[in-house]
């Protein structure tokens, strides 16, 4: 092969930063992993929903889609000139079909999605701009019960598809608004508070003393001392002296982690009710999975508002509603190998009706297209597991 031939096929197969091509073996784990986790969400009721990948821009970043405006590509549309743009988190698209096409269905509604979604940029922890989103929504339901079912139902999957030592982290963003609406602490306050407690520094919210008053504070910088295992933590906080509104929002979050509690005792719970970042549209309890040595988040989720729909057939204004979108990137990293399929090589003479059998015993066959003097030679270029000898499989470990 000459240089330039070699310099040729190394420009076809650039890609741009933050993309990639999924081979061979990974990239059926990956699809045989999605199914399962999808079939697992319809056990539980959730009808699959199959979104565009494109959509006009006004629809795609209301809402919840709020959040990810600046990380979507936009372009134009040369058959309506407007502007459209390319998915960049799937649950918006899911809210926009439960207030629209389906904004007559039963509530609670369940609906379950899977696809790619593509962003503007990377991350430090995922710098792939392109990966894939399953995920499950129960709209019109606004109770704890709800939440716990979403949670309840992502451990579960997951455990079935072999995750360990998997930890829930529990947030609650609305605390803190509702803390201050308490002590009549006013916007540019709060969110100077905000920023104190986004960078957990116990030191800059103190600085607020002259803001805010000392006692008020003391009892926000409290908070920030309070994270750790669920139980704990929420017993710390309700000694803390809340207001009414403060004391409304926790006690969500302690019936939410009492029904996780009472269905997955031996699930591991923490609480950070100071966090905000990355839940900024949320309005109730929020939940990020991990587990042990794996980078970055299984999945994540929270409660949040559906934007009103244009259509007035539909509900005058947003439901309430709890979503999940689990990363396949970091769970197909965080799930035992996938083990050697059967692959079995079958030679060019072998009968149609032997294939055919194997096939429903269960062997990926691989038909040979030309007479060979040595099939085992073959099966081995071809990375098969077995041949067909004597319409035997023969192991060539």
């Amino acid at each position: 092969m000459t240089t330039d031939a070699i310099n040729d096929n190394a420009s076809q197969a650039l890609l741009p930063a933050g993309m990639k091509d999924t081979l061979p073996h990974h990239a059926g784990f990956e699809a045989h992993v999605v199914e399962q986790v999808m079939a697992r969400f319809a056990a539980y009721g959730y009808d699959r929903v199959k979104p565009p990948l494109l959509e006009f821009e006004e629809n795609l970043l209301r809402g919840p889609g709020e959040a990810v405006t600046s990380q979507t590509f936009r372009l134009m549309d040369p058959i309506s000139q407007r502007m459209m743009g390319i998915r960049a988190d799937m649950t918006p698209q899911v809210a926009r079909i439960a207030t629209s096409r389906l904004a007559n269905a039963p509530r609670p509604l369940r609906l379950s999605y899977a696809g790619e979604i593509l962003r503007v940029k990377g991350t430090q922890l995922r710098e792939d701009r392109q990966f894939g989103q399953v995920g499950a929504e129960i709209i019109g339901a606004d109770t704890p019960v709800a939440d716990a079912e979403v949670i309840l139902m992502a451990a579960d999957t997951m455990i079935s598809l072999g995750v360990g030592d998997l930890s829930v982290d529990l947030c609650l963003p609305t605390l803190i608004p509702a803390l201050c609406s308490d002590l009549d602490i006013g916007q540019r306050a709060e969110r100077d508070i905000r920023a104190a407690l986004d960078r957990k520094d116990a030191a800059l919210v103190i600085d607020l003393e002259s803001a805010i008053g000392s006692e008020q504070a003391s009892l926000i910088g409290q908070l920030l001392i309070t994270t750790g295992p669920a139980t704990e933590a929420i017993g710390k906080i309700s000694t803390l002296g809340l207001g009414p509104k403060s004391r409304d929002e926790l006690s969500t979050l302690s019936e939410v982690v009492s029904v996780l509690q009472k269905n997955a005792p031996d699930l591991s719970l923490t609480v950070d009710v100071v966090e905000n970042r990355g839940w900024e549209y949320h309005t109730g309890v929020t939940f990020t999975f991990f587990t042990s040595g794996v980078r970055g988040e299984l999945g994540a989720g929270g409660r949040y508002v559906t934007p009103a729909p244009a259509n007035p057939e539909g509900p005058c204004s947003g439901e309430p509603a709890t979503g999940l979108t689990l990363f396949t990137d970091t769970l197909l990293r965080a799930i035992p190998p996938a083990r050697a399929l059967n692959k079995i090589f079958v030679p060019l003479d072998v009968p149609l009706e032997i294939r055919e059998s194997l096939r429903t015993e269960g062997w990926i066959v691989v038909a040979g297209i030309d007479d060979t003097t040595d099939a085992s030679a073959e099966a081995l270029r071809l990375k098969c597991t077995h041949v067909l000898i004597d319409n035997k499989p023969v192991s060539l470990d």
